[in-house]
């Protein structure tokens, strides 16, 4: 089945709650208002609501159904400001709190912090660092887990694949790499990907020699050290963790070349540039980034996002949420 028709049957009905901050915003809004109508979830779109409306009717978007929320206006704003204040533990004052909950993405994630939203989806206009930076400081990483990650799911056909970290981390060191390998293979699985992950080099099993190879060696032990369950291998080019031929030249013992469905970047530069080559020579579809690792799921769009891909992460978001 494909992954959409079976994640759309998993959340449909359910009425899980998806906030937009980027309600003014035509792509964003389209899709809300599609996901609205399809009884997907239930859609709370951020904004002036005179603007969002006139967005609407510029487009013909169907709004009905769609709950609208001015973060300057709302009836809660002051309750928002003062369980901020406390998560925050003395490091912003109530002033500061409600400029800061002016903007709509801090204001989205305060819903999904105290459960009036289960999910949020943003960065369709805005950087990563201002979906991100509200996401760590409220909602917080899980137990276990140092930072969050940014993972692609890469879709063509039939095939199904994960990228991480395409979106959040410069140059993650050994610790910081293998923990970003768990925590992939758990989406993968979570999305119907059997994990088989592949740690990314430009080395295979000790071909060359130098600090970048060291770390995808270090982070390969201890991601096999923390989740023995899982298949993972490293150090692999990309063609050996790819290509069975080439795998059996390169790593004829490894469990993973030849069939990796996960590759983990040793470098949020070579994760960038691999997605986007997938993305435009391969054809493949990059739906993301989902942010790993958070308590509650933040998903962060790119800015040249569609509005299916807009669609498309909000649904991902949203059966996030079941597990």
């Amino acid at each position: 089945m494909n992954l959409f028709d079976s994640l759309t049957q998993k959340i449909s009905g359910k009425q899980i709650k998806i906030v937009f901050p980027e309600g003014t915003e035509a792509r964003v809004l389209g899709a809300a208002a599609r996901l609205q109508k399809e009884n997907l979830l239930h859609a709370i779109v951020l904004g002036d609501p005179a603007k969002i409306k006139q967005v609407a009717a510029k487009n013909q978007f169907d709004l009905t159904g769609l709950e609208l929320i001015n973060p300057a206006t709302a009836t809660n704003f002051d309750d928002l400001v003062a369980a901020f204040v406390k998560r925050r533990k003395g490091k912003n004052t109530a002033e500061q709190a409600q400029k800061m909950l002016l903007d709509e993405n801090y204001f989205g994630t305060m819903l999904v912090y105290t459960g009036l939203a289960d999910g949020m989806v943003s960065g369709a206009v805005h950087a990563t660092g201002d979906t991100v930076r509200p996401a760590l400081q409220i909602i917080k990483t899980k137990p276990g887990i140092s930072r969050t990650s940014g993972a692609f799911i890469m879709q063509k056909g039939d095939q199904r694949y994960l990228f991480a970290d395409c979106a959040i981390n410069l140059d993650p060191n050994a610790q910081e790499l293998a923990e970003i390998a768990v925590t992939s293979a758990k989406t993968a699985a979570l999305f119907d990907i059997e994990p088989h992950v592949a740690m990314l080099s430009f080395s295979t099993k000790g071909s060359a020699k130098g600090e970048m190879v060291t770390k995808v060696q270090e982070a390969t032990k201890l991601a096999q050290q923390a989740a023995p369950d899982y298949a993972i291998d490293g150090e692999l080019q990309f063609d050996a963790a790819f290509v069975p031929k080439v795998a059996k030249q390169k790593a004829p013992d490894s469990k993973v070349a030849g069939q990796a469905t996960v590759f983990v970047f040793p470098e949020l530069q070579s994760g960038n540039i691999g997605y986007k080559i997938a993305q435009r020579f391969g054809g493949f579809e990059a739906i993301g980034p989902v942010l790993q690792g958070l308590n509650q799921p933040v998903s962060d769009l790119s800015r040249g996002a569609s509005q299916e891909d807009v669609y498309k992460l909000a649904i991902i978001t949203a059966a996030q949420t079941l597990v």
